[in-house]
């Protein structure tokens, strides 16, 4: 039983709870105790709650001795990118910098909603510095480690929500994508994660990178977990004032409507080149488990990834200029000079992106009167290893960090919901991602058909285990 609920999901644990099966507080206890087992290793978590999340436990249990009903996600633990908000620790964002601001004095909101649905936070997780990052690569807290094979990154910058989950740590982490930071560590780590639609959920408490892209969501081993975890997240704040005034339907009762009936398509063009076989050879995989056989094409997609580009140096820069100016020996270097960068290009090309981004998402809503869904790859390879600087795509060596998300930054550019699926190929010991991209406000679309692929067999996200924690070890 102890096993089966550890390595688990979220609403196994929360239905043992809610039956007295298993109380909160065995649950967290023995999650704490998988995390000083395993973190060391996998370099996920920078900060553990654990006074606070036994405190909490111990109130979900005497809510159950009361007879009080209890939350969808009672007594399951989460934790977070520690870019949100955690009501007592400074918010690190993943910079040295940051460690040096006061605590924070209250919780992020979506922390606050998962609360109320009764999960548990058990802390903040490892990311790359400021959310500047695709490998998991942290230069003050090391690097986050993926739990399929150690010597392998985790993808970033939500490195940390990665290793957390795949390494059976939680059952649900938290994320934020502004080019790829939820889809990649999906991909590489072989998790379900969800980017909703731009506007959906709220940022409030989340520290920023770039306003204009910035989303946030979660990870998870089920699809099950991701829509639960979703659901409880829903719901208008005024905090957020990007956040659309849109209503907050639960999509977890729809996730059994199947795939009947669905116009699915794979993305050709951009979306079929500059690859690794791999990265084809899942979305075939998964096309054919759809019986989806059109492919359709996404014009000015290479235009979009180089818009999103920029606008991420400009308003990353215009961020963080203070700190530049002040603290510039503080930043990884790699991050610092990224943005110094973008402090020195001029103000008139963003205009002409976000110009080209108002064309390029209506081509994006063209192709969506004609389809439901579209399949594109996650990422173009599996994880490299860490402190790789370069790979080989299309017969081209390239440097990794900047083009690990040349496949999702065309979608989260015009803000597009999308779930990773994880898909493992025999014989290989990584895992590889695939997008399932759904009309603006249809993240119920991508749910339901990751939730079919999972129902079949097609797409799965296991737990690695390992039983030392030696970082070079390969489970």
């Amino acid at each position: 039983m102890t096993a089966v609920l550890a390595d688990g999901s979220a609403q196994a644990i929360a239905e043992a709870v809610r039956t007295g099966a298993r109380s909160a507080q065995e649950i967290t206890q023995e999650t704490l105790s998988r995390i000083k087992t395993r973190n060391s290793a996998l370099g996920a978590f920078t900060d553990v709650t654990a006074t606070r999340a036994l405190a909490k436990a111990d109130a979900i249990d005497a809510a159950r001795a009361r007879g009080t009903s209890l939350g969808p996600l009672a007594g399951a633990p989460f934790a977070v990118k520690n870019l949100f908000d955690v009501d007592g620790l400074p918010t690190r964002a993943g910079s040295k910098i940051n460690r040096d601001r006061p605590p924070a004095k209250a919780d992020a909101t979506m922390i606050t909603r998962l609360e109320a649905a009764g999960a548990i936070l058990i802390g903040a997780l490892n990311m790359g510095e400021f959310a500047y990052d695709f490998t998991g690569e942290n230069a003050h807290d090391g690097p986050s480690r993926n739990p399929h094979d150690l010597e392998h990154m985790t993808g970033g910058s939500s490195g940390g929500s990665g290793a957390a989950v795949a390494g059976g740590l939680v059952p649900i982490a938290l994320g934020s994508d502004t080019n790829g930071s939820i889809r990649v560590p999906s991909s590489f780590c072989g998790l379900f994660g969800l980017k909703p639609t731009y506007g959906r959920l709220s940022r409030a408490g989340a520290f920023p990178f770039v306003a204009s892209l910035d989303h946030v969501g979660p990870l998870a081993r089920s699809v099950g977990d991701l829509a639960l975890s979703y659901d409880a997240m829903l719901g208008r704040d005024d905090r957020d004032h990007a956040q659309a005034d849109m209503p907050a339907t639960a999509v977890s009762p729809t996730l059994s409507g199947g795939v009947a009936g669905l116009r699915i398509a794979k993305l050709g063009g951009y979306f079929a080149r500059a690859a690794d076989a791999s990265a084809f050879a899942a979305v075939n995989a998964v096309a054919r488990a759809l019986k989806a056989e059109r492919v359709v094409e996404l014009a000015e997609a290479d235009k979009a990834r180089a818009a999103a580009y920029l606008i991420t140096m400009v308003e990353g820069a215009a961020l963080h200029l203070e700190r530049l100016r002040t603290r510039a020996d503080d930043f990884d270097p790699d991050v610092r000079d990224r943005l110094i960068a973008g402090a020195m290009l001029p103000g008139a090309w963003t205009s002409q992106a976000q110009k080209f981004r108002r064309s390029f998402r209506e081509q994006a809503l063209a192709l969506f009167r004609d389809v439901d869904v579209l399949l594109a790859p996650a990422t173009p390879c599996r994880a490299p290893k860490i402190g790789q600087k370069t790979f080989v795509l299309d017969g081209k060596e390239m440097l990794v960090r900047p083009n690990i998300g040349l496949f999702t930054q065309p979608i989260s550019f015009i803000g597009l919901p999308v779930v990773v699926v994880p898909v493992w190929t025999a014989g290989e010991s990584l895992p590889i991602g695939v997008q399932v991209i759904a009309p603006p406000w249809r993240e119920d679309l991508a749910l339901r058909v990751a939730r079919g692929l999972e129902l079949d067999n097609v797409v799965s996200a296991p737990v690695a285990h390992f039983a030392d924690e030696s970082p070079n070890r390969t489970p």
